[in-house]
C-alpha cells in the first residue's frame, strides 16, 4: 500500500500557469487539492478548463467555489467595461492593467488557507508569475512572503503549533516559456487550459487580450505549438 503523502491545497484556474503549479506540487509528492473560483469573472470558460486539468493531472479533489467579486467590479474582467486589445505584445503597457481585479488573490489566499486548515494541509500552490507580466501587484514575492507571514497568525492550527504554513509559488521567477517547458516535461496538456480574458461565445480566444499575446510568446519562446491554435497561423506577433 502506498504511504499517504502529504496534503496541499493548489489554487487552480485553468490557465496555463495555474496547470503548470498543480503539475509541480504532484511533481514534488504532494497530494494536490485543487481550488477554483467562479467570482463572476467574464472567462468562465476558465472553470471548465480547471476542471479538465484537475483530471488530467490528478487532483485528489476539484472544489470550485462561488464569490461575487462582479457585485464589486473594479475590473474589465468582472463588468461591461472593454478588456484592452493589442495587435502585438509589445504594446502591453508596465502599468496596472484594468484587468487587474481588486484584492482577488488575497481572497483566493484567505480560502485556500481555511480549507487547507481543514485538511491538515501545511502547503498552499499558487501560479503567480513576475518576469513576463508584473502589473499585478498580488503577484510580487513580497506581497506572497507577507501574506504568509500574516496566515500563520489567523488559524487555530497555527497558533496551537499544529501547523506551519508555507506558500509556494514556484513560478515566480520563470519566463513563460520556461514555465511551458517544465509543463511538457511533467505531462501538462496544454490543449486543456484556457487563457484569454475575453473569449468568443464559443471559448475560442480572441488572440488580442493580454493574457493571448502572453501565451503566444511563452509558446513561441519554448518553441512549441500552441495546441489551442494548432493549424491555424497567428499574426501580428
Amino acid at each position: 500500500m502506498d504511504r499517504q503523502r502529504t496534503r496541499a491545497v493548489v489554487l487552480l484556474s485553468g490557465g496555463l500557469d495555474s496547470a503548470t503549479c498543480l503539475a509541480i506540487a504532484q511533481d514534488q509528492g504532494f497530494e494536490p487539492y485543487a481550488l477554483s473560483f467562479r467570482y463572476g469573472q467574464r472567462h468562465e470558460f476558465e472553470l471548465q478548463a480547471a476542471e479538465r486539468v484537475a483530471g488530467q493531472i490528478g487532483a485528489a479533489e476539484h472544489l470550485v467555489m462561488n464569490i461575487e467579486l462582479d457585485r464589486i467590479g473594479g475590473s474589465a474582467l468582472t463588468s461591461d467595461s472593454d478588456v484592452p486589445k493589442h495587435d502585438n505584445a509589445g504594446e502591453i503597457g508596465d502599468g496596472i492593467p484594468s484587468t487587474y481585479v481588486p484584492a482577488r488573490n488575497t481572497v483566493f489566499l484567505s480560502f485556500a488557507l481555511a480549507w487547507a486548515e481543514v485538511l491538515g494541509a501545511s502547503d498552499i500552490f499558487i501560479g503567480v508569475n513576475v518576469v513576463d507580466y508584473s502589473g499585478y501587484p498580488d503577484c510580487r514575492p513580497e506581497y506572497i512572503a507577507a501574506y504568509e507571514r500574516m496566515a500563520n497568525l489567523a488559524t487555530r492550527a497555527g497558533v496551537e503549533g499544529e501547523q506551519h504554513l508555507t506558500i509556494h509559488a514556484p513560478l515566480s521567477e520563470m519566463s513563460k516559456g520556461e514555465i511551458i517547458q517544465r509543463g511538457i516535461e511533467l505531462g501538462v496538456d496544454y490543449g486543456l487550459t484556457h487563457t484569454c480574458y475575453d473569449p468568443q461565445p464559443d471559448g475560442r480566444p480572441c488572440e488580442r487580450c493580454d493574457a493571448c499575446h502572453l501565451r503566444a510568446r511563452g509558446f513561441d519562446e519554448a518553441g512549441i505549438p500552441d495546441p489551442l491554435l494548432a493549424g491555424k497561423a497567428r499574426s501580428g506577433d
